[in-house]
This record gives structure tokens, C-alpha cells and sequence, in this order.
């Protein structure tokens, strides 16, 4: 697969993802391939656990609820700066769920909000970081398959 670049802006977000404790970057990431505005294929061929996916969007290292908001009573304190992950399966397809999360800047060059798959191309990366995507192949599918269980 040919490397893409592009110019990320503004990740300090990334960069307190990392500063949390107990947070460790995901293995070597694999390849994806983007139609339109999603990735059509999973990462990974194992079955998706919406369980597992949920309890990882609400664990704080993770960062989503940082900045979302959703159905987790039991969070206290939740994101307003992006939009609420509610209905995010009724909006989006898994496969525009996962690009969301890959490869964000492809759809906002705006965004504050970190690429959590893809490594290449991407500005202000602490050493140590470079070439790792912050999620895993599987942390990603289970993720995937939470938000698209979403319906209301």
C-alpha cells in the first residue's frame, strides 16, 4: 500500500492519550483500503464484541469520552466537544464508523481528534509512538462493533 501524507495540526490530544497511565500503544497496524468515505473491510476477520467495544469507549485511556458523550449513565463526566456517540449506528455504517476512527483527518482536516489506526504521515509524534497506531486491529473491530450497535 502506497504511504499517504498528510499534515496533522493540533494533536495534543494524542499526546495526553499517552501521558495517561497504564495506556500502551496497540501492536504494528495492517493494511486498509478506503472507498469513499469509508473502510468497507474489517481490520480484522475476528467476530466483533460489543461489550468489550463498550467497555473500551468508556475507559478514560481510551480518550472517547474525553470528548463524546453517549448512553453511559454510569460516567460521570463526559465530553461535549464532539458530537454524542448516541444513534451512532443509525448515522453511520460500520465502515464509516471505521474510517472515522482510522483515519479522521480524511474526513475533517480540522480535527482535533487523533487517528487511532493510521501511522503514516502524520506531524508532532513522541518517538517512542511513531509507526504504532494507538489502537489495535482487534481494540478497533470491538469498537466498531459497539458504536454501530447504537441505534437510538
Amino acid at each position: 500500500m502506497a504511504k499517504r501524507t498528510h499534515r496533522i495540526s493540533g494533536l495534543v490530544l494524542a499526546g495526553a492519550l499517552f501521558a495517561v497511565p497504564g495506556f500502551a500503544p496497540a501492536e504494528e497496524s495492517r493494511g486498509y483500503t478506503v472507498v469513499g468515505d469509508a473502510i468497507p473491510e474489517p481490520l480484522t476477520h475476528a467476530r466483533g464484541d460489543a461489550t468489550r467495544g463498550r467497555a473500551l469507549v468508556v475507559e478514560r485511556s481510551s480518550t472517547c469520552i474525553l470528548c463524546h458523550s453517549g448512553p453511559f449513565p454510569e460516567q460521570k463526566f463526559q465530553g461535549d466537544l464532539a458530537p454524542d456517540l448516541s444513534g451512532s449506528g443509525s448515522r453511520w455504517s460500520e465502515g464509516q464508523l471505521r474510517l472515522r476512527l482510522v483515519e479522521r483527518l480524511r474526513l475533517n482536516a480540522a480535527t482535533i481528534m487523533p487517528s487511532y489506526y493510521r501511522v503514516d504521515g502524520l506531524d508532532r509524534v513522541g518517538t517512542q509512538w511513531r509507526g504504532k497506531p494507538i489502537l489495535s486491529a482487534e481494540q478497533m473491530r470491538i469498537s466498531v462493533t459497539y458504536l454501530g450497535s447504537l441505534r437510538e
